[in-house]
């Protein structure tokens, strides 16, 4: 049976992922391929105008501090959809790549950046991310219909179909990159790496309106979630409306996935690996596993991300090759340790 925190603890866990989040973010934004003089930043941010900043502020402000932020939005929203898909598919192995939507996604962007003549902005939403939120939705929705039943939605063929989708999309991707122009196969490989280059404030925007709604519908299954653990059958026994708490996580989740996905470009292994930790740390009680996994996939994205961004300085790593590596032994790991 599900193992409920007791409120102290539940506290205490809380308090424990918010100061790993509070030390990462804090550190992070000043670590890079350009050291940044600290005590400047502090003094021109507490004393002097925007008009008087020096580089190292500049830098620090409209670089630094929005790419921790869409570092840590990103990967503690892959997470969190990582904790739901979970438990709602029964399956250890679901990740936000499950239901093929970042594969769908990744159809979209690579098809905007092989025709240049596309290229428009609509507020902070370029055509690569319109286009990939526009792959995404197409794909959930297919998906949507294939697992559709009178008695509503069922996972077994949702799973199946998200799998095969996700196959086919990207057969569909290899097609585009083969029928490219050459000289655009870069842009399609660094965005199929994952990324998060970014400068300033706009593209965190571009997340809000996807990833907000999205998070909502899903943070609002936590008791329904711990009594889904137990399996249908008792969920229903307990009164939960199942196929309810499987349509509001299947769109929530696909609509953060979509945001992540739009901005970020595919990155492995945070939507898979960082539930199993916060499982392993903190228990079953998805009262704490969601905002845990939330906060511990964000940390863990952002620390990545810093070391992408400095192992290889003056360049960059994309930081998808970087949680891969991690991620991938890490995960090899657990699974030694569960046998």
């Amino acid at each position: 049976m599900t193992e409920l925190l007791t409120r102290k603890k539940f506290l205490t866990a809380i308090f424990c992922y918010l100061v790993l989040t509070v030390i990462v973010l804090s550190l992070t934004p000043f670590v890079g391929s350009e050291n940044l003089d600290e005590s400047v930043i502090y003094r021109e941010l507490t004393s002097g105008t925007s008009a008087d900043w020096s580089g190292d502020t500049r830098i620090f402000v409209s670089q630094r501090i929005p790419r921790v932020l869409l570092g840590f939005l990103i990967g503690g929203s892959l997470a969190l959809v990582g904790s739901v898909f979970q438990v709602i598919f029964r399956n250890p192995l679901a990740s936000p790549a499950t239901l093929g939507v970042t594969a769908g996604g990744a159809v979209g962007a690579v098809l905007a950046i092989s025709v240049p003549a596309l290229a428009f902005q609509i507020g902070p939403i370029s055509t690569v991310q319109l286009f990939s939120l526009a792959g995404s939705a197409a794909t959930m929705f297919f998906i949507y219909l294939m697992a559709r039943r009178p008695q509503g939605l069922s996972m077994n063929t949702l799973l199946l179909a998200g799998v095969t989708v996700g196959i086919l999309a990207a057969a569909v991707s290899q097609l585009i990159r083969y029928l490219a122009n050459p000289q655009l196969l870069m842009a399609m490989d660094r965005w199929l790496m994952g990324g998060l280059d970014v400068i300033g404030y706009q593209q965190l925007g571009a997340l809000m309106p996807m990833l907000l709604p999205g998070a909502g519908l899903l943070f609002l299954q936590l008791n329904n979630l711990n009594h889904l653990s137990l399996g249908s059958e008792m969920a229903r026994g307990h009164g939960v409306d199942v196929g309810s708490v499987q349509r509001c996580c299947f769109v929530g989740g696909t609509l953060v996935t979509a945001a992540a996905v739009s901005l970020a470009g595919p990155i492995a292994f945070v939507g898979l690996v960082v539930p199993h930790i916060v499982r392993l740390v903190s228990g079953y009680d998805h009262r704490i596993v969601l905002p845990g996994a939330f906060l511990a996939g964000g940390s863990l994205l952002a620390a990545c991300d810093c070391l992408a961004r400095t192992i290889v300085a003056p360049t960059e790593m994309p930081v998808g090759i970087i949680t891969a590596i991690i991620g991938g032994p890490f995960f090899i790991l657990l699974l030694l340790r569960g046998k």
